[in-house]
Formats: C-alpha cells, sequence, structure tokens
C-alpha cells in the first residue's frame, strides 16, 4: 500500500516538473514520498 502511494507522489511530482504546474510546491510531493519511503523501511523491517 505505501509503495503504491511513494509510487504515484513521485510520478505526480515528475509530471508537475516537467509540466511547469504548482511552481515550488510540487516539490513538497518528492518530500511527502521520501518521508513515506524512509517511515516504510524503518518500521517495515520491525514487523518482519
Amino acid at each position: 500500500m505505501l509503495w503504491t502511494i511513494i509510487v504515484i507522489l513521485i510520478v505526480l511530482w515528475a509530471l508537475g516538473f516537467l509540466f511547469k504546474i504548482a511552481g515550488g510546491l510540487v516539490h513538497v510531493l518528492l518530500v511527502i514520498a521520501l518521508i513515506v519511503l524512509i517511515i516504510r523501511l524503518i518500521f517495515g523491517k520491525r514487523e518482519h
């Protein structure tokens, strides 16, 4: 589930970056995706 969210956020970031949508705010999507990825890597290993 989190991997899907990460991929969606990165794709939206890439589209926003390429088409100059939302200016600098589009980089917030990348930051959110990275935070979700870090949380997944940290807590994902504890669950197994």
